[in-house]
């Protein structure tokens, strides 16, 4: 098991949360860490992921130290489970137990994270259904949407959101326009949860039910839909969020990863042995 030790405190930072929360989505398999190589495309370059995906440097620091006193018996998809709960736990939330023995993938595909990871700007039936096809009800979409309560999101994934959207609060609206201007600042940064962005709270659903989400797909969730009584629930309730979010996120981790002699351990997570 990785000692709680050789985790640096850096992994506490919102770029890293974000990233390793959505590597777990990927299928626990560490593939997002490889860099391209002359046999295939990686998956850091892909649409959903370009400018998004951070905190690699985390991973690589983290992987060092392990190495340094336990080389060759913790894989790079182990990592980035344990750092994912241990930065929610930094920030606040709550904690759940990390299943290990998961090993490396050999190999990458930007086609598969291209469309794998559901577009901010699908509406409540397409997420439902984008969830289901990965084995996740409607009930643990909502659940795992709210790691929204941390991270931060740039200005040409919620633009069209602030500027043509009905069901946003108009003063929030407009309160992110200047950063986001409707014509420029493209990679301009805005906080997911704006009332604690490095908390991980229950603020990201109260900001839904002020009509206050940040992307379109958020907003989804409280939008005279079927999750409505849902997010009214965690928006009232921590506690019912935090039980319901580690029990998906105990079941993301278990995502048809690499076990046994399948894959490998690598040595460097961006690159295979």
């Amino acid at each position: 098991m990785i000692s709680q030790k050789l985790i640096d405190v850096s992994i506490g930072r919102q770029e890293a949360l974000a990233l390793n929360l959505v590597l777990l989505a990927l299928g626990c398999d560490g593939s997002i860490l490889l860099d391209d190589t002359a046999n295939f495309t990686g998956e850091k370059t892909a649409g959903p992921n370009a400018d998004s995906v951070r905190g690699f440097e985390v991973i690589d620091d983290i992987k060092s130290r392990v190495e340094s006193v336990c080389p060759g018996v913790v894989t790079c998809a182990d990592i980035l489970a344990v750092a994912a709960r241990d930065s929610v736990v930094a920030l606040g939330g709550p904690t759940w137990t990390v299943q290990l023995g998961r090993r490396d993938s050999t190999t990458a595909s930007i086609s598969d994270a291209e469309t794998d990871i559901p577009s901010p700007a699908l509406d409540l039936d397409d997420l439902i259904s984008a969830f289901s096809d990965k084995g996740f009800s409607a009930k643990e979409m909502v659940a795992l949407s709210g790691s929204h309560t941390i991270g931060q999101s740039r200005c040409l994934v919620f633009r069209d959101r602030i500027y043509n959207d009905d069901n946003i609060d108009s003063s929030f609206a407009e309160s992110l326009k200047s950063n986001c201007p409707d014509t420029d600042g493209d990679d301009n940064l805005s906080a997911l949860d704006d009332t604690s962005p490095v908390i991980f709270d229950n603020g990201y659903f109260k900001n839904l039910v002020d009509n206050k989400g940040l992307l379109h797909s958020d907003q989804e969730l409280f939008n005279n839909g079927s999750t409505d009584s849902q997010v009214s629930s965690y928006a009232s309730s921590a506690t019912s969020f935090y039980k319901d979010f580690t029990a998906a996120m105990v079941k993301m981790g278990n995502i048809s990863p690499l076990t046994g002699t399948k894959g490998q351990i690598r040595v460097n997570c961006r690159k295979i042995n």
